[in-house]
């Protein structure tokens, strides 16, 4: 279970394999968007352009898009000392190149996540109610499992994932309302049956885009999460830490995290919404699962 060079490669073909679909969903949106304003390339080239600075964007600031999003906010080693030791004392543990900013999220949920672009430009966030309720191990634990993600590149792909994800959701629904606010308009209602198949094409693109983008962010959610308890345990030889601080997560009685955004749930150690209930779209696997494993260990 440990983090190989396997496990990096196989984050760096999802984060191309990510790339590749975005672009494909945002061509197939160009078309449609394309054959309604009389120009196929108009709306290829817009849709093009939109993606390449979308995604240039995200490599450049999507980690600070993200903290924004979740209400995270940069905190200094004066403020929160506990939290830079342990931070700082994992990440060599680690063998990280640089140790990972830190920022928390003010809300008595108790939840955490990393993200970045890569071990050289990663970040971890925590909430207050998890600072105040865990004590030194279960901490340990938590910013262990989130220091795995760091090393195993996960925060690329996950932080891909939430960013363009967003973009094709927002895309479809403009789509969506395009179609349902008249969106047939501009000289082509009356051209027979391909103006009938392109509605068709596109109204069916615009549902199930959302679906399909978080069909993908699923398919590279919930494996990682066990890897990530398990190599966070190996990290701090330590397994009943981190199994605790589960536990305490899974008892907690109000884990709704405020300012989470849906985009961004599955970077949390756990589901940061009142209903956790495992299903064809969670995005993490059973919290007993996790803390029964770690046990075994």
């Amino acid at each position: 279970m440990r983090i190989g060079f396997d496990d990096i490669r196989r984050n760096q073909r999802k984060t191309w394999l990510l790339i590749f679909l975005f672009f494909f969903l945002m061509s197939l949106i160009g078309l449609v968007v394309g054959y309604f304003v009389n120009s196929l390339i108009v709306g290829l080239v817009i849709t093009t352009i939109i993606g390449i600075i979308y995604t240039l964007i995200v490599f450049k600031s999507g980690d600070k898009m993200i903290m924004g999003i979740n209400g995270a906010k940069p905190v200094t080693k004066q403020e929160y000392p506990h939290l830079y030791h342990t931070v700082e004392g994992l990440a060599i543990a680690a063998g990280l190149p640089t140790t990972p900013k830190c920022y928390v999220i003010k809300d008595s949920a108790l939840n955490a996540f990393a993200t970045g672009k890569d071990p050289e430009h990663a970040s971890i966030a925590v909430t207050t109610g998890l600072l105040e309720k865990m004590n030194r191990q279960e901490l340990e634990g938590v910013i262990a499992h989130e220091m795995s993600h760091i090393k195993n590149h996960d925060i690329k792909v996950m932080m891909l994932a939430a960013v363009l994800v967003g973009a094709i959701t927002l895309l479809s629904q403009f789509l969506l309302r395009m179609f349902l606010y008249g969106g047939g308009k501009g000289g082509k209602r009356d051209s027979g049956n391909a103006t009938i198949i392109f509605i068709i094409a596109g109204l069916v693109l615009a549902i199930l885009s959302p679906i399909i983008a978080e069909m993908i962010k699923l398919a590279i959610s919930r494996k990682r999460e066990y890897m990530a308890d398990a190599n966070g345990a190996l990290l701090t030889r330590y397994p009943p830490g981190l199994a605790s601080a589960l536990r305490k997560i899974k008892d907690d009685p109000d884990p709704l995290v405020d300012h989470a955004n849906k985009a961004a749930a599955h970077l949390y150690i756990s589901v940061p919404f009142r209903n956790r209930k495992a299903g064809l779209f969670a995005t993490h696997p059973p919290i007993e699962e996790r803390i029964r494993r770690l046990e075994q260990m």
